[in-house]
């Protein structure tokens, strides 16, 4: 075992992250068959646990380093090694990638063990713990590889794990098809990956980051923009609009909320829909050398902030709300990076875990409540997810509604919370990058979607948890706050969504007090030396002018939510009567139904054609029946000389023998 660092940092425990929740998945998956429900879960859970553990093991090794020194390379043996590809198994350490696991593991903890409360009675239970702990692995091989295949292994994992989380109850054919089209979706973005792999190995001779940014410095530092960078910098953003969830190719994620709400929380909050951002961080050497490049990853980001922020306005599925809501702050992070604010989009990527992962938990729990009124009356035909068959539940359930509440304050950007900080450091970066020669467009496009998130997030809490009951008649008494183990997870993230905010206070305050920044800063330096370019910075007046018109925004959205739903006592008008621009809305543009006439129908359509010409005509009718009946016709003709006739055999010698002498004499 190897570690490259500037002198010798011993981190070969590290291998235990990644250990931890391979273990829980053998044996949960294998071993656990007559376990009791509880020790099943308690054990997946307590396997994320110990993964947590090491995380903040490595990273406070890390943090006790100069910050030059806090790059590790900890290998454990030789992988691949063809050619002139050289490759190990091996992890990078330093501060990105300390920060991903940290998230990754202490989300997935809390979620775990949310699981076990919110899965209870499942039959099969074991599987989806089994598939929980599957993910973990793989994201922390995503983040933790010290090369562009490791990444790759963990990139196509998360996707297999997605599958079978989204897809669980897949005896529902919506919830099957939900998880086919995350992985048919994602199987374009993961192409864009591949041709940017082979690019860089085409014209950097390696696929191992310690090798291919300083090179890619060398080759195209003196000549930003050139054509093999810009193409390398587009295909890895196709990977990241795949797996993030960007326009165009977001509409897997709304869909993905068929599956578990714990499911839900572990891909839209902290794990896999943030791939796509880590990877164009780890990656933020080539999009600092093609402007080109980082320009369209800014309009991207911020057209799909702004337009799935829109779309969210009309939807009344609790879970699909936040499913827009996390397309829409995916937007943000991505923006960040496109303006080369590369840290704040990790800043954002961090705090958005927090409270996105309540807010999905949170709806859990609320779905929880709303089918214990629903068994109360025995009623299985009201949609206990639809927030216009709500209302009044925050003195029911009183620790979801403040949890809840909190983390709504946090994505809105109101000030103190931790979505306040993050998203204000991404709108000032993008002003200032607009104002010194780029374009203010994805600012415009943050700052209107920031008073559209504050709309629509407090829309769905005042329909859920304020005014009357809406739910089934007679179903009061059955409405009750979850247990503990749903709660606790909820309280611990809510405390995360108010303080997680503060290692990133605005530069207003003293630059000195952005410990974030500081912490990610070494890792982003080189690339922007090599470029030649440093993130824009806002003077003090116009940040102050930034953050007064940010929050001047949120409270906009507030107060017309409050307007129309507290004042006036609006719910929302039934799917048959929207009508105008809403109908549009809320049928999301009508984007999928795009697809499916342009794409799924005449691909479904030239897949029956090959079925029954090529198929079941030249395969199953001229291959494999022709070869079949050829065989049959063959051996009829030859059964003809086995007749039984010694005569016959006699003659058949004599011409035998004539025709060898014959041969032999010619």
């Amino acid at each position: 075992m190897e570690h490259d660092v500037g002198h010798s940092v011993e981190m070969g425990y590290s291998i235990w992250l990644v250990l931890f929740p391979l273990i829980g998945l053998i044996v949960n998956g294998l071993l656990a068959r007559r376990w009791p429900e509880k020790l099943v879960g308690w054990f997946g859970s307590l396997m994320i646990v110990g993964s947590f553990a090491i995380a903040v093991a490595l990273f406070l090794q890390l943090s006790g380093l100069d910050p030059h020194d806090r790059v590790v390379h900890v290998s454990f043996f030789n992988w691949l090694h063809v050619g002139s590809l050289q490759l190990d198994f091996a992890f990078l350490i330093d501060p990105l990638s300390s920060v991903m696991m940290l998230v990754v593991t202490g989300i997935s903890a809390i979620i775990h063990i949310y699981s076990i409360g919110y899965m209870h009675g499942d039959p099969r239970f074991r599987a989806f713990f089994s598939y929980l702990n599957l993910f973990v692995f793989f994201m922390l091989l995503l983040v933790l590889g010290n090369n562009y295949p490791i990444m790759f292994i963990g990139w196509e994992g998360v996707g297999l794990a997605s599958y079978l989380l989204i897809g669980f109850w897949w005896e529902d054919m919506a919830k099957a098809t939900a998880g086919m089209k995350a992985f048919i979706v994602n199987r374009i973005g993961d192409f864009g990956m591949l041709i940017a792999m082979f690019l860089m190995f085409k014209y950097l001779g390696s696929l191992n980051f310690a090798d291919v940014f300083p090179r890619a410095a060398g080759v195209w530092g003196h000549s930003p923009d050139a054509g093999p960078v810009i193409a390398i910098g587009l295909m890895l953003l196709l990977g990241a609009v795949g797996k993030s969830a960007q326009f165009p190719l977001y509409v897997w994620l709304p869909d993905a909320m068929a599956g578990p709400t714990p499911v839900s929380a572990l891909i839209h909050a902290a794990t896999m829909v943030t791939a796509g951002v880590y990877m164009i961080a780890r990656s933020a050497m080539f999009f600092t050398l093609a402007p080109t490049a980082m320009l369209i990853v800014a309009l991207v980001g911020g057209f799909t902030a702004l337009y799935a922020a829109t779309i969210g306005i009309k939807q009344f599925d609790i879970k699909k709300v936040l499913a827009y809501s996390t397309v829409s702050q995916l937007g943000y992070m991505v923006m960040a990076c496109g303006v080369a604010a590369f840290g704040s989009g990790i800043f954002h990527l961090m705090t958005h875990a927090f409270f996105k992962a309540l807010l999905f938990l949170g709806s859990g729990a609320v779905i929880h409540t709303m089918h214990g009124a629903m068994h109360h009356v025995n009623d299985h035909t009201t949609d206990p997810q639809d927030i216009r068959n709500m209302g009044g539940l925050r003195k029911y359930a009183p620790v979801t509604f403040w949890t809840f509440l909190i983390a709504t304050l946090a994505i809105s950007g109101i000030p103190g919370f931790s979505g306040f900080f993050s998203k204000d450091e991404i709108l000032a970066f993008s002003f200032a990058h607009g104002m010194q020669g780029g374009t203010l467009i994805p600012w415009i496009f943050g700052l209107v979607a920031a008073a559209i998130t504050a709309f629509y997030m407090f829309r769905l809490v005042y329909l859920t948890f304020y005014g009357e009951y809406k739910g089934p008649e007679g179903g009061e008494p059955g409405l009750k706050e979850s247990p503990p183990v749903m709660t606790v997870p909820l309280i611990v993230l809510a405390v995360l969504s108010v303080v997680g905010g503060y290692v990133g206070l605005p530069a207003v305050l003293g630059e000195r007090l952005n410990v974030f920044k500081q912490w990610l800063d070494p890792v982003f330096h080189p690339a922007y030396e090599a470029a030649r370019i440093h993130p824009a910075h806002p003077t003090i007046s116009q940040e102050w002018a930034l953050i007064g018109l940010s929050v001047i925004a949120a409270l906009i959205g507030i107060v017309i939510a409050w307007n129309l739903y507290i004042r006036r006592g609006k719910v929302g008008l039934p799917d048959s009567a929207q009508r105008g621009f809403g109908r549009v809305l809320w049928a999301k543009y009508y984007v999928d139904e795009f697809y499916h006439a342009v794409f799924v129908r005449p691909l479904i359509g030239l897949c029956r054609i090959a079925w029954r010409f090529f198929d079941e005509k030249i395969v199953d009718g001229g291959l494999v029946h022709g070869s079949a009946k050829t065989v049959r016709w063959g051996g009829g003709v030859l059964r003809q000389l086995q007749n039984g006739i010694v005569g016959s055999y006699a003659v058949m010698l004599v011409i035998g023998v004539i025709l060898v002498l014959l041969i032999v004499y010619f």
